[in-house]
């Protein structure tokens, strides 16, 4: 049997697919139509991996040879920022500029005999099924192919918030280089690539394009402008421009790729990934592979083919996506990280999409990571110089205020239930001092309650009675005997979510009437219909909580810690106060977000006041509800910012609990993203409570600047 194939899309991702099912299935009838004429000379470079470059290879050696003869190859990345440069080896890449790589697929396609029809401009696909077995849409991003069968392939189109656009110079950059540019207009980014001929992106914030004036620039203007600008990098070589526009970066996704088992998307029409990561050409490309391999492994048994194709590219799709979307968001919010070194904004930059890491980066420079190693040691403190051997960043000593943490790991310990009228168990006395013993640099308590009324079970630890501050204070010693371990107490109030059953039967669910207690929040909502009605705190009930606190940071000196970290987060009290879905008040503690923090706020002051000066005191801040009508997280940022000017010296972070309708972020990477938003908007040392289970985590993580301490899973120290 021999199949007909109808391709719209001449771009590579139409040719290579059209190609790789002709070599293997010569009696394949395959004709390409393409809108452009066959000398495109539109865009510039096209990049590829490795991995790709394998692929490439594997799967027709006559194009990769052509291909890989008119390559331009290099190896560093360099990075340009703040008057410095930094460059790191091990990331091979070669380039080709698109239109040679057309040229050499088309080649290709007709020494195979496929068809190919250019300027030939298809409006609807319908008509090229009704002799056909399959049709392919490759045609690209604004895809009528995708548009035709809108209700099948259900696409969703957005746009990300930067602007850019597209140059070309003769001027020869020998390795991938970025360049971070201010002026008095905003800030600049530059993607520069190696070819024959350079490719020059221009990425910037909308209101540095805007102060530019570029919205109404010439394209001759545009030019000048920034061979003005970059005339250190470009020296005496002009600006190249094919195409002049400037646009916002378009993510694509499709819910299926499949119509009705005769219409199937590959390339730019089926999803895109922002060039920061890769190409679309280079993604199209493997698309095709996938397709070719589909056909090899089904047969001409179409739709178990294209389900067979759909299957095994849709999750590496994804997961390229989403590390683009990971990247393409670092480059949107560039400004947040100005504050930073520049060898530390530089690890960042090269780690920001999760795709690599600090030992990863390791393996690619070891030399790099060496010097960055030792630019760590010194900025915490420590002197590292030849020929001594360099540690990772997790080893490197934090001073917050006078007490310095030896190392940036934190344990807490499991939760405990097992408490005696607030003085904990002996059992949980003994897992905090095994913990703290275990060469962490940090071991902060699970919540210990303020007061008796502001436990979450019975059995919840305390700092509200001397016995207690006893208890904890032999613990103290113990670990103090032992390691340089610093303790730190989390304090809470449960609020609406106390009087709750032990949490080994369940989260949240209520004591029976006859053992509960009564529950203060700042408006009358019960956590759950299931839940205790909470009374609305009055100014009397205010100030009486906010005096427990100053009473256990009272009691917390007294036992010996190093440091107090109050609870602002998981639909606790202080944390109610903040959400809008807990908090409805109409006095000077509800309504506006400035006056939604207007009660954590005294209490921190009050605790900060009778803290002693010489020890830190932290907030763990609530960065989401996971609800949108809740405490959001460009809400918890201002938080954040404010909290950086009133004595918060730790954030640690953390995310929903407030309510039980919430649209939970499991991801590995949600709190991290939270924590690196956090603390380099506020500048605030942070504590990312991701629960880490390597060293190569947490090495990533503070080594970037996205946290400056880590919470990492007890089992990683057995």
């Amino acid at each position: 049997m021999s199949l007909t194939i109808n391709v719209i899309g001449g771009g590579p991702g139409g040719l290579y697919a059209s190609l790789l099912l002709k070599k293997a299935n010569p009696d394949y009838d395959i004709t390409v139509y393409e809108r452009d004429p066959a000398d495109n000379t539109y865009g510039w470079g096209v990049v590829f991996s490795d991995a790709t470059l394998s692929s490439l290879r594997e799967a027709d050696y006559e194009t990769h040879e052509a291909i890989t003869d008119a390559f331009v190859h290099w190896n560093p990345i360099d990075i340009y920022y703040k008057g410095t440069h930094h460059r790191c080896g091990g990331h091979s890449f070669a380039g080709i500029m698109r239109a040679d790589l057309l040229e050499i697929l088309q080649d290709r396609c007709a020494e195979l005999d496929v068809e190919m029809h250019h300027e030939h401009n298809i409006e609807d696909p319908d008509h090229l099924r009704d002799d056909a077995d399959l049709v392919i849409g490759a045609d690209g991003l604004k895809s009528v192919t995708r548009e035709r069968y809108e209700e099948s392939f259900r696409p969703k189109i957005s746009e990300g918030s930067a602007k850019f656009a597209w140059f070309g110079t003769e001027k020869p950059f020998d390795v991938f280089t970025f360049i971070f540019r201010e002026n008095e207009h905003g800030l600049w980014q530059i993607h520069a690539y190696p070819g024959p001929k350079s490719t020059f992106i221009i990425e910037c914030q909308e209101d540095t394009w805007r102060a530019a004036g570029m919205d109404e620039k010439s394209e001759a203007e545009a030019l000048s402008y920034f061979e003005d600008l970059f005339s250190d990098h470009l020296g005496d070589y002009e600006l190249l421009s094919k195409l002049y526009a400037w646009r916002n970066f378009p993510v694509v996704r499709n819910r299926s790729w499949n119509h009705e088992q005769e219409v199937i998307l590959l390339g730019d029409a089926a999803h895109t990934a922002h060039f920061s990561i890769g190409s679309g050409t280079k993604l199209a490309m493997e698309d095709s592979i996938a397709l070719y391999e589909a056909f090899e492994e089904k047969g001409e048994d179409v739709p178990a083919a294209l389900d067979w194709y759909e299957k095994e590219r849709r999750p590496r799709v994804n997961a390229l996506q989403e590390a683009a979307k990971r990247s393409r968001r670092y480059f949107e919010h560039v400004p947040r990280y100005l504050h930073m070194d520049p060898y530390q904004f530089s690890v960042h930059l090269l780690t920001r999409s999760g795709r690599i890491s600090y030992d990863n980066l390791r393996i690619r420079d070891p030399e790099f990571v060496d010097a960055y190693d030792r630019w760590f040691a010194a900025k915490a403190g420590e002197a590292e110089t030849p020929p001594a051997i360099a540690t990772p960043p997790l080893f490197k000593p934090l001073e917050l205020r006078e007490v310095r943490l030896p190392n940036r790991a934190v344990l807490t310990p499991d939760l405990d239930d097992a408490a005696s009228d607030g003085r904990p168990s002996a059992g949980h006395l003994d897992a905090v001092v095994d913990l703290g013993t275990t060469d962490a640099g940090f071991v902060l308590t699970d919540p210990v309650a303020v007061s008796a009324q502001g436990r979450i079970t019975p059995g919840t630890a305390g700092l509200y009675d001397d016995d207690h501050s006893d208890a904890w204070g032999e613990a103290i010693d113990r670990i103090r005997d032992r390691s340089d371990t610093r303790v730190g107490a989390h304090l809470l109030h449960a609020g609406r979510r106390g009087a709750t059953r032990p949490r080994e039967t369940g989260l949240d669910r209520p004591l029976p009437s006859t053992d509960a207690w009564e529950l203060l929040a700042p408006s009358a909502k019960p956590y759950t219909s299931a839940n205790q009605r909470p009374k609305r705190m009055d100014e009397e009930d205010l100030a009486a909580v906010r005096e427990e606190f100053v009473m256990a940071a009272e009691h917390a000196e007294a036992a010996g810690f190093d440091h107090l970290q109050l609870h602002w987060g998981h639909g606790y009290l202080l944390s109610s106060f903040l959400s809008p879905l807990t908090n409805d008040r109409d006095d000077e503690y509800g309504g506006s977000l400035d006056d939604r923090l207007r009660y954590p706020m005294a209490v921190m002051e009050s605790v900060r006041e009778a803290w002693p000066a010489d020890k830190p005191l932290g907030i763990t801040l609530q960065a989401t509800d996971w609800n949108s009508n809740g405490f959001t997280l460009a809400q918890a940022t201002e938080t954040a910012r404010r909290l950086a000017e009133t004595g918060c010296d730790l954030l640690a972070v953390v995310a929903g609990q407030t309510s039980m309708r919430q649209r939970p972020d499991y991801s590995e990477t949600a709190l991290p993203d939270y924590t690196d938003r956090l603390r380099n908007e506020s500048e605030l040392p942070a504590l990312t409570t991701h629960n880490a289970t390597t060293t190569d985590e947490i090495n990533t993580l503070i080594g970037s600047g996205r946290a400056d301490l880590c919470t990492f899973h007890p089992s990683a120290f057995e």
